[in-house]
């Protein structure tokens, strides 16, 4: 007797999954996992992942309350191989930490040509004029955030720098595909800005969390399990060296 593969969708249908969601999302669980079904059905690569590494990747973004629709950019489940990868986009970063109620100003933007006018590598200060763009050429990004106690901080990377990031820490970028090739602009908009707030943000939990298990397939959501099979997002947050081969981080720490 076969016993039918599953499915993304026959997992939705499945009780415990089914309370689940309702568990995380109450009376939005039904559309959440709606949406979800649709996302997958309408993408190639994604039906061909182990369905369980979708619904795990959906069960993060559920709990950090992050629709999954990637024309709002806050969450993404991405695809590699056989695995579907659970993504935070910069904007999702940016909800987390205006939740927290502790930033009163934060954004992240690309500078062009002219507008770098000083910068002060000791302090970390830079001094920007925005109606000084010169072209369309961007020569990197800058992200700021400001909190309610008056602390504030801005980080500037350079392009190049961007660029060197991208190709250390990701083996999609390397090939040349991936959402470092697909969407550049975002991803540098979101690595600076997960570098500013890593560094000197405030790490509420669901900040930890969001850390944790960006760009990491996840294996258990509460033993908090997650294996890093293409990036390592916690070296990449603070540009360290990236571990060697797959690296699986579980609640009790490294394995």
């Amino acid at each position: 007797m076969n016993i039918p593969a599953q499915t993304v969708k026959s997992l939705l249908s499945q009780a415990n999954v089914k309370s689940k969601f309702e568990e995380i999302l109450r009376e939005r669980a039904n559309a959440f996992t709606a949406n979800l079904a649709v996302m997958v059905n309408n993408n190639a690569d994604l039906l061909k992942c182990d369905p369980m590494t979708v619904i795990s990747a959906a069960v993060v973004a559920a709990s950090l309350d992050l629709p999954i629709d990637p024309n709002l950019g806050l969450a993404h489940i991405v695809p590699y191989g056989d695995k579907a990868q659970f993504q935070i986009g910069y904007k999702g970063f940016i909800q987390l930490a205006m939740r927290s109620g502790q930033y009163s100003r934060i954004g992240v933007t690309e500078i062009y040509t002219g507008q770098l006018i000083d910068e002060n590598p000791l302090t970390g200060e830079y001094v920007f004029d925005f109606k000084a763009k010169k072209d369309d050429n961007a020569i990197g990004w800058a992200a700021y955030f400001k909190l309610v106690n008056g602390f504030e901080k801005t980080l500037y990377w350079p392009v190049e720098k961007i660029k060197k990031h991208g190709l250390r820490f990701s083996q999609t970028y390397k090939k040349g595909f991936g959402r470092w090739k697909d969407d550049f602009d975002a991803m540098a908009s979101k690595t600076v800005l997960k570098a500013l707030l890593s560094k000197w943000g405030i790490l509420s939990t669901e900040m930890q969390n969001a850390v944790k298990f960006d760009q990491g397939v996840v294996k258990s959501v509460e033993m908090q399990e997650v294996e890093y099979i293409d990036n390592d997002p916690i070296a990449a947050a603070f540009d360290e060296a990236p571990a060697k081969g797959k690296r699986i981080v579980t609640e009790g720490g490294e394995k």
